[in-house]
This record gives structure tokens, sequence and C-alpha cells, in this order.
């Protein structure tokens, strides 16, 4: 049995799953689907765009969450930084494995005080706030500054058009063997084109659908 299989979280996640799936956006689904795309992939317009999506909760799948449990403790991950916490899907599976492992910390970063606010009552609720702390604002400042030496997973789930960005604020602590995991970075071509140059340090593939995963090699 592991943290993610048993009560209060197996049950939790279901009952949150199964709200996001249900959920909509008046505001989004104004938007044509050429400016959502162009949104998507702008570095000045994106806290306009999430602003739009405050009410969605733009959740990992299942799918990825299970991924991310497994990478986390495959790794013995104590260290995880994620960009991008939403309603806090993602950051329960990461905690559980985190509480699996034997501890460690958590590092999770959310501009919308709202979700903020429903991450913590979820985390909280799920018995794994105490390994998480949820930095509220704009990650190219809350991820700039006291992060652990030595980083085990990142997950990138923000803005898309950041994920180089984000990148380079925590990469001199990635330890060799650390794990990246970028979900829809189909969204940010230059963030591939990084992760997959030969010479960049790293060893990268697409899984799945729309996840990207690397490896820090040295």
């Amino acid at each position: 049995m592991t943290t993610l299989s048993t009560a209060p979280l197996a049950p939790l996640l279901d009952r949150l799953f199964n709200e996001a799936d249900a959920a909509k956006s008046p505001s989004l689904a104004a938007l044509s689907r050429d400016e959502r795309n162009r949104l998507m992939r702008s570095k000045t317009e994106y806290l306009h765009l999430y602003g739009l999506m405050k009410d969605l909760w733009l959740p990992v799948s299942r799918e990825t969450g299970l991924l991310l449990y497994m990478l986390a403790r495959s790794s013995r991950a104590r260290s995880i930084v994620e960009f991008g916490t939403s309603f806090g899907i993602s950051t329960l599976h990461l905690a559980a494995a985190l509480r699996d492992n034997g501890g460690g910390r958590l590092i999770t970063s959310e501009f919308e005080p709202s979700k903020v606010a429903r991450a913590r009552a979820h985390l909280t609720e799920g018995g794994v706030i105490d390994l998480v702390e949820i930095r509220e604002g704009d990650a190219l400042e809350t991820l700039r500054t006291d992060l652990p030496e030595t980083i085990d997973l990142l997950l990138l789930d923000g803005a898309k058009s950041l994920y180089p960005e984000i990148l380079s604020l925590v990469e001199s602590r990635l330890r060799p063997g650390a794990l990246i995991i970028a979900d829809n970075a189909d969204f940010c071509p230059e963030y591939l084109d990084r992760v997959r140059a030969p010479a960049a340090g790293y060893m990268s593939l697409p899984f799945a659908e729309d996840v990207e995963l690397s490896v820090r090699v040295n």
C-alpha cells in the first residue's frame, strides 16, 4: 500500500479529478483557438491568459499524475520544485512520493491567490501539507532565490512560454540524474530545442501524448 493508493489521498484525488473534468471557463471559451494558442506561446501576456483561466483546474492527467509519483519514487527524490500549482493535483502526487520516500521538501509556485488557497486546502486534506512550501506570485521571482542546494526533480506545468526561463533559474541546482517533466511542452519549441540539443547536458524524449521527459546527464 502507498500514500497515493490509500485514504485520505486516494479518495481526495478521485474527487478532484472528477471536479476538474466538470469545470468550464466562460472567459476562456470566448477566445478563438488561434488567440488562445497565441497567448499560450507569449512571454509577455501569460499573466493575462492565466488570469482568464483562474477558475480552470488545468490538472495533469490521471496517467501523468501516476507517472510523476512513479518517477519521484524510483529516483528516491527528496527535493522537488514545481512550476504551476493550480489546484494542487500534481502537487499531491509528488508530495505522496516524498512521503513514501521518507520525507523531503516540495517547493511549488502559483501566481493566482485563489488557486493557492484551494491548493493549500487540498494538501491539508490529503495530509501532505507539511512537505510542501507554496510560493505565491510570479515564478520568475518566487523561484529566483532560496532553492535547495540540489534538486532531484523539476515539474514544469505553468505558463508554457516560460519553460526555458524557469529551467535557467533552477538548472545549476539540478543534480546529475535529476528528472525534468514538462507538461504540454509542444507549446514551447524553444524549450524542446534546448533539452534535446546534444550539447545541452540532457537526454530527452516525448512521453505519452503531451509530456517531455528529460534527465540531467552532467
